[in-house]
């Protein structure tokens, strides 16, 4: 199997899995659903297309800059009225950078590389008010696993995060999707089916939230001693 690399990076994004009209959530985490529909978007789909491959692509996420959850309210008019709308609470994720990957063959790996590479429509991070602010692609790794590919890359922390956070974390979050042999655990909605916007449908996936190795302490210990030595 062969694994596609992408660092999803932006002053804002936004993944939700349970929004109504009046309340737009996001969850602290990519969706699969959010990213498949991203790497349709670069592929060029039309949102009636049939999504089956790569919705059945094993989806993973580390969490390398987790951001900061904010909140924004929105007014409209309707256009042929002027009646006015219901406001609209919507919450983001601020400054955050994750690791995304997908697991499939390498043959559908390939052309989704190139299809980030340069992409059909433009692709955002959850929702069109949401760009990336670092280019997505980060690599193709064949004939690994989706943990392993998860663990292995280096961490994508903004140099502003590294500086400010007093430690490196020695380990960093990964949620991924359950393989066979995989204990019980969690139930996430956002297994998409179909992108029709007459019928948008999810499905139920499990996933697995664990942990890998992360970077370590990065600033080195102080020795006061040579400073106080005699010359």
């Amino acid at each position: 199997m062969s694994v596609l690399l992408l660092q999803l990076a932006g002053p804002l994004q936004s993944w939700g899995t349970a929004s109504r009209f009046p309340r737009r959530s996001t969850e602290a985490a990519p969706t699969k659903s959010g990213v498949v529909g991203l790497l349709a978007a670069a592929l060029g789909r039309p949102r009636t297309a049939d999504m089956s491959d790569l919705a059945a692509l094993r989806f993973g996420v580390r969490i390398d800059q987790p951001g900061t959850r904010v909140r924004d309210f929105h007014t409209a008019h309707h256009q042929v009225s002027d009646k006015a709308m219901p406001v609209t609470e919507r919450f983001y994720l601020a400054d955050a950078v994750f690791l995304a990957a997908v697991e499939g063959q390498r043959a559908l790996v390939e052309e989704l590389r190139s299809a980030v590479r340069a992409p059909h429509f433009l692709p955002f991070l959850g929702r069109r008010a949401c760009p990336p602010a670092r280019p997505l692609d980060l690599a193709v790794r064949h004939d690994v696993t989706l943990e392993e590919a998860l663990r292995e890359q280096p961490w994508l922390a903004s140099p502003w995060y590294r500086r400010r956070v007093e430690a490196a974390p020695e380990r960093l979050p990964v949620v991924v999707d359950s393989g066979p042999g995989d204990p019980p655990g969690d139930i996430v909605a956002d297994q998409p089916l179909s992108f029709d916007p007459r019928h948008r449908r999810y499905a139920r996936r499990t996933v697995q939230r664990g942990t890998v190795p992360g970077p370590g302490p990065t600033v080195p210990a102080h020795d006061p001693m040579p400073s106080l030595e005699d010359d």
